[in-house]
């Protein structure tokens, strides 16, 4: 039953990711990889909500299974912001590069903190 909940979470993750992504990126013009980050920094807000539920106990490992591992395992993407990073490290875009590396780490974590935050005050 576990690994269904992970594939049902991945079935609505992955084509979630790439249809933001692609729409994110279709309103930029820069080559920044604003899609990549939208998909990851609302990753890390989920998770850090589930996180802060799941301390206050206001939710089981069911969820998690479905939504930390499932939904934001295919939703978000370290590799493809690894590879954008040096693709615009490698392309003369240098400052884009560590933009985004500086960027996607802070809000990230930031996000996380965010939900986490924000479960408590819901469910603290």
């Amino acid at each position: 039953m576990n690994w269904l909940l992970v594939v049902v979470g991945g079935m609505t993750g992955a084509p979630l990711r790439y249809l933001t992504d692609r729409a994110v990126q279709s309103r930029h013009d820069s080559v920044f990889p604003w899609g990549t980050f939208a998909v990851n920094i609302t990753g890390c807000l989920i998770l850090g909500a589930l996180t802060g539920a799941a301390l206050a106990g206001a939710t089981g490992s069911h969820l998690q299974l479905l939504l930390g591992t499932g939904l934001c395992g295919a939703l978000t993407t370290y590799s493809t912001f690894s590879y954008e990073t040096l693709r615009l490290a490698e392309t003369g875009a240098r400052f884009y590069a560590l933009a985004n590396v500086a960027a996607s780490v802070a809000a990230g974590l930031g996000a996380a903190f965010l939900g986490v935050m924000l479960a408590r005050a819901v469910w603290g």
